[in-house]
């Protein structure tokens, strides 16, 4: 399994609008490191079946990531929830339908996909072949807890804590995946357990009310227990060399366009 990090941002990206400049506020991350450059969060998952990988989230800097990772093929879509650095790049996916050739079933929670039906209501009508003027996805809803194939893999989601509202989390063979939560239960960290590769939010160095931040990732991580965690979702506030210094032993920050195989 290859899962590739398209993005490793939070909402606003690194960098932040603004600065002295106008061209950037890095906050305390060093901008001679390329790998503090950071585009909004979302992931695609590879499991070697045919039509291509499972696109985690649609963020708004989609076609931009798609390309300079050169991913060509997205055979599904899984929403983690409705926040709009998830989902404003929602329309890019009628480029993914073009290569595809059909519609692209669309998964996640109950209550996120009306949202997203409601704001991309277009995106959601019936296919008119032959050619694709709109994104065409068909929903899927999926319940916590629920396994269902994805892009050909079995792919189990669980909930997760998100602060004012819910989002979902995914393990599919020996990966993980816990973007944008600040707290997970029982059920999701016995889920968890035993993954050998754990991508997870961590938006700061210290406490945030919707976001996990180190110490809180450090302590799941010595209960869940993975060969590697990495980090993603990260703010200004956490600059890629003092990651690299800080850290402990088997958790590292991640990078936009890295490239993560995965034992199953």
């Amino acid at each position: 399994m290859r899962v590739t990090l398209l993005g490793t941002g939070g909402s606003a990206g690194v960098p932040m609008l603004g600065g002295a400049d106008g061209r950037g506020d890095w906050g305390v991350c060093d901008p001679r490191e390329p790998r503090n450059r950071r585009t909004r969060t979302s992931i695609v998952i590879d499991g070697g079946g045919a039509g291509g990988g499972l696109l985690v989230d649609t963020s708004p800097d989609l076609r931009a990531q798609l390309l300079a990772c050169g991913i060509r093929d997205i055979a599904a879509l899984l929403f983690t929830h409705a926040h709009a650095d998830h989902i404003l790049g929602l329309d890019d996916a009628r480029g993914l339908n073009r290569i595809a050739g059909r519609p692209l079933e669309a998964f996640g929670g109950e209550g996120a996909l009306a949202e997203i039906q409601q704001r991309f209501s277009y995106a959601f009508l019936p296919w008119q072949p032959p050619i694709f003027f709109r994104p065409v996805l068909e929903p899927r809803v999926i319940a916590p807890g629920e396994t269902l194939a994805m892009a050909g893999m079995p792919v189990t989601v669980f909930d997760q804590d998100h602060g004012f509202s819910r989002s979902l989390g995914l393990r599919t063979g020996g990966f993980g995946y816990s973007t944008d939560a600040v707290a997970l239960d029982d059920a999701a960290l016995a889920l968890l357990e035993g993954v050998d590769t754990w991508v997870v939010g961590c938006f700061q160095r210290n406490t945030h009310h919707t976001h996990a931040w180190i110490g809180r990732v450090v302590e799941w991580a010595a209960r869940v227990r993975p060969r590697r965690t990495v980090l993603t979702h990260m703010s200004a506030d956490m600059d890629w060399a003092w990651l690299a210094a800080n850290l402990p032993d088997g958790i590292e920050a991640g990078f936009d366009g890295m490239v993560i195989d995965v034992d199953e």
